[in-house]
């Protein structure tokens, strides 16, 4: 039942508005069921804290409830934020849950500790864009700035209480460097002591690594010779630079010998056309709530979110976002998500999904496996 593209899922936990953490958690739980009979090849768990309408906040331990209640499906994160924990703590988490599920688990890796990676300026590509295209006609909008919401105070509060006070997070290539010790078993201080994990020293746990640009996270990923997982659904503008920036960097390793690529896309997919719109209505509101720092609210009927009154400067907020989201019947989205993986180069394509019922979620990924097996 495999893709000749490999999809995953992407499951940031959404809460429905009238619903319950707990409920968002079942849904989870039953998507990443339906997921392994339909063959998507991985499902992901994103973290995110004090988000009303996200229950997401631990993928190891969504990734532990998930692995028990499933048999096939690689299970991982997307990502573990390394900004405000130690590479470790991550390798002791992901060896526990391997030692029962050997195998099956993607240790995805990403920078910040609650500090949305955002740029100002256009950026710097091999991929040449035109009119806000690529070669191919996919969509790349102009750079969404995040000072606004970097300079909130909720943001702030956020990073407070999720590290320790006074604490620094240590170099990110460095702690990568630390991760891939420790897994291969190897770690030395700087003084050399040795620090043996267990668990999770010869865990067999796949690295990833995700960013939204061609910075860091793309040139630490590599030049260590690691997966790459770039966002065109969280910062579209950057995804050409993301993966080119990765590939320019990239040494084979241990874990790879040529680049490996995996990209993000928002997608809700329906019968028709307009049953997909109406499903997908909530998704600017939504969205909205994560782009003013209010926090992802609670998913709307799309009845909820037609009361909202959209000022211009609303819209402008979500633009690059609801453009780039890709709605409709399968055959259209699945055009689009061609597009976007022969853009991009993409090895496999990472979906997520939002609606307000969970059934018409699970119904989006259903009909999409069964467009793209086809291709």
């Amino acid at each position: 039942m495999s893709f000749r593209t490999p999809l995953g899922i992407l499951d940031l936990v959404p809460i429905p508005s009238g619903a319950t953490a707990g409920d968002a958690l079942r849904n989870s739980i039953d998507l990443a069921r339906q997921a392994e009979r339909l063959g998507y090849a991985r499902h992901w768990f994103a973290e995110h804290h004090l988000n009303p309408g996200v229950a997401g906040t631990s993928p190891a331990v969504l990734v532990a409830l998930t692995a028990a209640a499933t048999s096939t499906i690689r299970l991982g994160s997307g990502a573990v934020q390394l900004g405000h924990r130690t590479a470790l703590s991550a390798v002791e988490e992901f060896g526990l849950i391997d030692a029962l599920h050997p195998g099956r688990l993607d240790l995805g890796l990403g920078r910040s500790g609650g500090r949305p990676a955002g740029r100002q300026e256009a950026p710097a590509t091999a991929t040449p864009v035109v009119d806000g295209r690529a070669p191919n006609g996919l969509l790349i909008p102009p750079p969404f700035s995040f000072e606004r919401l970097l300079a909130s105070p909720r943001i702030a509060l956020q990073r407070e209480l999720l590290q320790l006070p006074g604490a620094e997070s240590p170099d990110y290539a460095a702690q990568i460097d630390d991760l891939l010790a420790l897994l291969a078993g190897g770690y030395r201080s700087p003084a050399g002591v040795e620090a043996h994990a267990v668990p999770g020293e010869g865990a067999e746990v796949e690295v990833w690594i995700l960013g939204s640009s061609g910075g860091q996270s793309a040139r630490v990923a590599g030049r260590r010779g690691l997966r790459f997982a770039a966002n065109y659904h969280v910062s579209p503008a950057g995804v050409l630079e993301a993966v080119d920036g990765y590939r320019a960097h990239f040494r084979p390793s241990d874990h790879l010998d040529k680049p490996y690529v995996s990209v993000s896309a928002d997608v809700v997919v329906a019968e028709d056309d307009a049953t997909a719109r109406e499903l997908a209505t909530g998704y600017a509101l939504w969205v909205r709530g994560i782009r003013t720092a209010e926090g992802a609210i609670p998913f709307p009927t799309p009845e909820e979110a037609r009361v909202h009154r959209w000022s211009q400067e609303d819209r402008e907020l979500v633009k690059d976002r609801v453009d780039t989201q890709f709605v409709g019947s399968p055959g259209r989205v699945a055009d689009q998500l061609e597009q976007l993986r022969d853009a991009t180069g993409a090895d496999e394509l990472l979906i997520t999904t939002i609606t307000h019922d969970h059934a018409s979620r699970v119904r989006s990924y259903e009909l999409l496996a069964k467009e793209w097996r086809q291709r």
